[in-house]
């Protein structure tokens, strides 16, 4: 063992997390050790293939040489977010005796893909090289740069992406690549209904060929067990009010990558300033100072099950519009059981001071509605349910309903 930064650190991923757990920053969890031991055991496997390799000067010469290298099974960990998914990985990548490693989101490793691809095309019409197919010299380029490769919160949303996985991917596994995946989704899910999802399909087979696939699916949604312990409402606006907002923020995003994203609605783009796996974070202005209707706002809810929302004014009929879609907003965030925090300049009784016409009796239901998604009933059982919503797709129809 050594130390750094004060903390000890251990030689396997399950001896970090007893360390852990007899700290009291974990409760113990019989999936999340499962998952532990299983990427001890890969760490096993890489480390004998590492020492194999250098035990001769000739090694690594030998092994290139070959069509491929040993074959290694990698894993891929799928479950709810929240489950400690990405708190597992990291403690994987850390501990791996590898210095050819690659940590990284999938969608930033595919943008580096494209990228690769694109010039070793303007290459090939320059005459600098007489590979027509990009896909072998750029697999082979990111093979030796990382053998392990880490993707945390691995998803294909992108068509182009879809199209060359299947070939990207089978050619890195014959130049020995490991690779370690963390979903929310089964393989057999990724790129559900996207379009034309059959010439993807291949790869869904190569994948498990190469990787040992694990459910991690626990009762406990530790990233919002962290939130328990900060306030949702938060009142008036002000320093004191953002510190806490971004506090929560981290707690909510531990662990993801943070960056602005987008959600396709009909043709248009919701733009969403700071997303991190399923947690986004807006401002009031962002959600209701824009024309936005009940299908943006249902696709938000559909994106996200964590909403931030920052500065939320008290509103009287100069602001009718605003306060029509506020009242929205919380009436969808509230049927879809999302998780909310947001800071306000008053509680929700007062945010709305107008007398005149309908938005006053009905900000009545969405006061009432905002005490009730304070408390900690209402997020425990939207974690469960959306715990239940990912059994039933992982499970079908039949199970769901009992057959």
């Amino acid at each position: 063992m050594s130390l750094r930064d004060g903390l000890v650190t251990h030689p396997s991923v399950t001896q970090r997390y007893d360390h852990l757990v007899e700290l009291g920053a974990l409760s113990r969890d019989p999936a999340q050790e499962a998952v532990a031991k299983a990427l001890d055991r890969l760490i096993g496997d890489i480390d004998e293939r590492r020492l194999a390799l250098k035990s001769s000067a000739l090694g690594w010469l030998f092994a290139k040489r070959r069509k491929a290298r040993e074959n290694i099974m990698g894993l891929y960990v799928h479950g709810g977010v929240g489950r400690g998914k990405t708190m597992l990985m990291d403690m994987f990548f850390e501990l791996v005796p590898v210095e050819a490693k690659r940590r990284a989101h999938f969608n930033d490793f595919m943008a580096d893909v494209h990228d690769r691809i694109g010039r070793h095309r303007e290459a090939f019409k320059a005459g600098a090289t007489r590979d027509r197919d990009p896909i072998p010299p750029v697999a082979k380029a990111l093979a030796e740069q990382a053998w392990v490769l880490c993707f945390d919160e691995f998803s294909v949303t992108d068509i182009a992406d879809a199209m060359i996985l299947s070939r990207l991917f089978s050619a890195l596994f014959e130049h020995g690549v490991v690779l370690v995946a963390t979903s929310n989704v089964a393989p057999e899910d990724l790129y559900r209904d996207g379009l034309n999802r059959g010439l993807f399909e291949p790869f869904i087979d190569v994948l498990k060929q190469h990787v040992t696939v694990m459910r991690l699916d626990t009762a406990t949604d530790y990233r919002l067990e962290k939130l328990h312990h900060l306030p949702v409402y938060m009142t008036p606006i002000g320093a004191d009010t953002d510190r806490m907002m971004d506090e929560a923020w981290r707690a909510a995003t531990e662990g993801h990558d943070i960056r602005p994203a987008e959600i396709s609605v009909k043709g248009r783009e919701i733009v969403v300033p700071a997303a991190a796996g399923r947690a986004a974070r807006f401002s009031f202005h962002d959600l209701c100072g824009q024309p936005h209707g009940a299908r943006d706002y249902m696709a938000i809810a559909e994106a996200y099950d964590t909403i931030f929302i920052d500065h939320v004014p008290v509103m009287d009929e100069a602001q009718r519009n605003e306060a029509k879609r506020f009242i929205l907003l919380i009436d969808t965030l509230y049927d879809s059981r999302a998780h909310l925090v947001l800071s306000a300049e008053a509680a929700p009784e007062k945010l709305y001071t107008g007398r005149s016409g309908t938005e006053a009796f009905e900000f009545q239901r969405t006061a009432s509605r905002l005490f009730e998604m304070q408390s900690r009933d209402w997020v425990d059982g939207a974690g469960a349910r959306r715990a239940g919503i990912a059994r039933q797709k992982d499970d079908g129809p039949m199970a769901a309903a009992g057959g």
